[in-house]
């Protein structure tokens, strides 16, 4: 955990004369938001339906699993879907970018590319989500799209929005940034569809996610797969750049393996250096950081897949949901 992180979830009288910065944010993003839903600033308006999974704080809290599973909950249910992101970390020149399986993640961001690998459907990357959808829309038959993040980028329209909620950490202190973790104040969440959490709720209206599977497969060859107790009792070195390392590193200490801990910055680009270890031991990564790691494969270096699906109510609250939107977009469209 970061020193700003252990200000924000294990509190610290540091964060106290950051609260007048706190309060001013506050300010500037009620105003902000004002000003969208009053109309001075323009919201964009889409032919299908747009779903947005994000949160309220900084940091991972399981949004990528869950868009996954939404994905394919989606098509199961006669739907086509893509998806869109921001690209974060990507250094491309031009955008949106159309991600594919073999799209390089220093060009369009390490999740664009696993949410191609995982998700099979089109995928667009753009700092713009606007321009995103646009171009998603251009160039696919999608009829529903997914946004991955973008809770606070209003000018993209949305019909349904859906927030993750980290089970363990929750809201931190419960500031505003930069004293707290929060990008919205927690009063946000009653405006919204659905509060996943990706752990224990704790409050009525909030839906439980948990994982339903995870196992590991080989960085040189992702044809060779293993159980994770198959690891029991052996020490490992654990690496993850992603937005919460610990819980990666948890889950693991939870499978019975003794994990040696190498928590990178989230969305950090690897070298040489950083995988390598004066021992032999196995190497375990997140699926992110594995699609930014495939060039510095070694037959000893392993994935964790994870797989993750919320409660059965999240699907008939989601039902409910498109239903409703059907209609207004029917409407929309014959108006």
């Amino acid at each position: 955990m970061s020193r700003i992180e252990k200000i924000w979830y294990e509190g610290h009288w540091v964060s106290i004369p950051l609260l007048p910065l706190s309060w001013l944010f506050r300010l500037l993003v009620l105003i902000r938001r004002c000003l969208y839903q009053w109309g001075w600033l323009k919201t964009n308006q889409w032919s299908v339906p747009l779903i947005v999974v994000g949160n309220i704080s900084v940091g991972g809290t399981g949004k990528t699993p869950f868009v996954i599973w939404l994905v394919d909950y989606l098509r199961t249910a006669g739907y086509q879907p893509g998806v869109v992101l921001r690209g974060y970390g990507g250094n491309a020149t031009v955008w949106p970018q159309q991600v594919t399986i073999d799209s390089d993640p220093v060009e369009v961001g390490d999740e664009a590319v696993l949410l191609a690998r995982r998700c099979h459907c089109p995928v667009v990357a753009a700092p713009d989500r606007g321009a995103a959808v646009a171009a998603l829309l251009k160039n696919s038959d999608c009829n529903i799209i997914l946004s991955d993040d973008g809770l606070q980028h209003y000018a993209m329209g949305r019909d349904i929005e859906i927030v993750i909620v980290d089970g363990e950490r929750r809201f931190g202190n419960g500031q505003m940034l930069p004293a707290g973790p929060l990008r919205e104040p927690i009063s946000r969440l009653l405006d919204v569809d659905l509060v996943i959490v990706n752990g224990e709720p704790v409050s009525d209206g909030e839906y439980r996610m948990t994982l339903t599977q995870c196992y590991l497969y080989n960085l040189l060859d992702p044809s060779i797969r293993k159980e994770i107790s198959q690891l029991k009792g052996e020490t490992v070195h654990a690496i993850a750049g992603v937005g919460n390392p610990e819980r990666f590193f948890k889950l693991l200490k939870k499978s019975g393996v003794d994990v040696i801990a190498h928590p990178f910055a989230d969305h950090h680009t690897y070298t040489t250096d950083d995988l390598l270890f004066s021992d032999e031991q196995p190497v375990i990564m997140t699926e992110k950081d594995a699609v930014k790691c495939a060039h510095l494969a070694h037959s000893n270096y392993w994935v964790l897949a994870i797989e993750m699906s919320p409660e059965v109510g999240v699907e008939t609250k989601l039902q409910t949901l498109l239903k409703e939107f059907e209609v207004i977009h029917n409407n929309r469209t014959q108006s």
